[in-house]
């Protein structure tokens, strides 16, 4: 690996392995709207939004954070212009004062926000308008949950970004390879990557630990280790990844460590990871390069598939997770991607119908089938080339099931909302 690529690398790694208060696309309209209220210099009267599909689909059933449960478009621009933050980006609400569903619901009986769905093409797309006193204010949020790209007071532009004709992400797709990051992974210097990822470590089992205590969400988590005095570490693991996405689709106000702009992802990367090293004795170092790959890996198979689809990003999260697991054993580069391959090959195909309590289950399974690839590896078992998307080389694999994911199950997205906001 030459030093550009070991530069690149740890760039990528520390830009999305960053702390978000709750689910990341509510927490998205929250800071835009906290942007908002800034450039504006006073609370609106008038609020209009315009979102992609995507958004709605992904904040329609997710409970904001510190507002006692609300939920929904309204209440996260709410929270956002009531209390948020407007220079923590997507811990924009991780300060919010005990009384803030109060505050909201004053502010939305003065002020009603109208939601409208975006005429843009992007499938991450933001914009926000507020009026006050003769005033106006606009920003807008493209492709990346904090990546502002133009904001305006009164028709004057403070700030523009040029929009690219396709998302970056697929550019960079171009860079990041499964051989060059298992190289990085074996290689780099910790203290390029430990920091990140200890943070990662803390904040996502501290979630996952809240999680398991109960009273969030469906408690898969918690339901998956009942009655089990003994639970093998298979199901620790599944059990940990979901405890923490039980307690994050439901409000809690612990951060989690994202990848890819997913609080759901970077718990399915870590706990996984975390359980198996206490199971295996690993050394911190050990456990460290087993994240580092993992991370790296979920970005490269998000890279391919874009932020937001109707494909489960919790699949690619689980099978790069059992990749670290792999790792962690011992395993050579040649295991660690058939277990990335091997993991997509079963459950490629599972739907991404928003953010919700649901998510903790399909991430149990996204683990479950990830440690299944990793175990058909270990044995020398794989799925080939040729059967179903499988193609000859991991990187292959993933660019097709990009392929799929971008393509094939566009349409499936737009039936997914369509039932979605029949109600």
């Amino acid at each position: 690996m030459n030093t550009s690529e070991y530069i690149y690398y740890t760039k990528v790694l520390k830009e999305q392995l960053i702390p978000a208060t709750g689910c990341t696309e509510p927490i998205a309209l929250a800071y835009a709207a906290a942007v908002g209220r800034k450039t504006l210099g006073m609370l609106p009267q008038k609020v209009t939004a315009a979102v992609s599909g995507s958004i709605v689909k992904n904040v329609k059933s997710v409970v904001v954070p510190a507002t006692s449960g609300m939920k929904g478009i309204e209440s996260a621009i709410a929270a956002g212009i009531t209390v948020g933050k407007e220079d923590s980006a997507l811990e924009v609400l991780s300060c919010a004062p005990p009384d803030t569903a109060r505050k909201i619901s004053m502010f939305l009986k003065q002020c009603p926000i109208e939601i409208a769905l975006s005429s843009s093409e992007r499938v991450f797309d933001i914009q926000i308008t507020m009026e006050a006193q003769g005033h106006t204010a606009l920003v807008r949020i493209v492709d990346t949950h904090t990546n502002i790209v133009l904001i305006q007071r009164d028709g004057e532009i403070l700030l523009e970004k040029e929009i690219p004709d396709q998302d970056g992400a697929e550019e960079e797709g171009a860079i990041l390879k499964i051989s060059k990051i298992v190289e990085y992974a074996r290689t780099c210097s910790m203290e390029d990557v430990s920091e990140t990822i200890e943070h990662q470590i803390s904040c996502n089992t501290a979630l996952s630990e809240e999680g398991m205590k109960g009273g969030w969400g469906a408690e898969i988590g918690r339901l998956l280790l009942l009655g089990k005095e003994t639970p093998d570490v298979k199901l620790r693991a599944m059990a940990a990844a979901a405890a923490g996405s039980d307690a994050r689709m439901s409000g809690c106000e612990l951060p989690a460590v994202i990848n890819s702009g997913s609080g759901n992802q970077g718990l399915t990367v870590t706990m996984p990871i975390v359980e198996y090293a206490k199971e295996l004795n690993a050394g911190h170092e050990q456990l460290i390069r087993a994240l580092v790959l993992a991370n790296l890996i979920a970005v490269r198979i998000k890279q391919s598939i874009g932020y937001l689809s109707a494909y489960c990003g919790a699949i690619c999260a689980g099978c790069s997770a059992a990749a670290g697991v792999a790792f962690l054993y011992g395993g050579n580069e040649s295991i660690i991607e058939h277990t990335v391959v091997n993991g997509l090959a079963i459950l490629s195909g599972t739907i991404c119908d928003g953010a919700k309590p649901s998510c903790a289950a399909k991430i149990a399974m996204a683990v479950n089938a990830g440690l299944l690839g990793f175990q058909m590896a270990a044995e020398g078992k794989e799925f080939v080339h040729g059967e179903g998307i499988i193609k000859k080389g991991i990187e292959n694999t993933i660019e097709e099931v990009g392929v799929l994911s971008r393509d094939g199950m566009n349409v499936t997205n737009k039936v997914i909302l369509d039932i979605m906001v029949k109600g």
